[in-house]
């Protein structure tokens, strides 16, 4: 959806009892662009205001890094090596045009609650 912070989407799915009743949250997928991301990563945000993209990261259960026919190897390694020191656990898959098989990305039951919460105490707090 463009940079957007994942958590107040997220929590819906466990703060809405009806929502909660009839979905399940399965994963948090990002799509990063391999030309622009750390340029988003390090963007200065003013004090209290979050860095969409960073938080898009680091709430990832998989990263899609898409356009890597855009940028060098030696360039895919830098920022794969930058997004790995935001989330650790997150696969990474490389890709041009977003495209990979849906088994990556459906139906996977990636998402885990108390690694959110380790992460964000705060997130079921709305």
């Amino acid at each position: 959806t463009g940079l957007a912070d994942p958590a107040p989407v997220a929590q819906t799915f466990f703060v809405d009892d009806d929502i909660q009743a009839k979905f399940s949250l399965d994963a948090i997928i990002t799509v990063c662009d391999s030309k622009h991301i750390l340029a988003r990563i390090d963007d200065e945000k003013p004090e209290g205001v979050e860095n969409e993209a960073a938080e898009q990261v680091a709430f990832a259960d998989r990263i899609l890094l898409n356009k890597t026919d855009l940028v060098s190897e030696e360039d895919l390694l830098r920022v794969e090596k930058r997004l790995k020191s935001i989330n650790s656990q997150a696969p990474v898959q490389r890709c041009t045009k977003a495209e990979v098989s849906p088994d990556w990305v459906l139906d996977i039951g990636a998402f885990d609650l108390k690694r959110v919460i380790e992460m964000d105490p705060e997130f079921l707090n709305t």
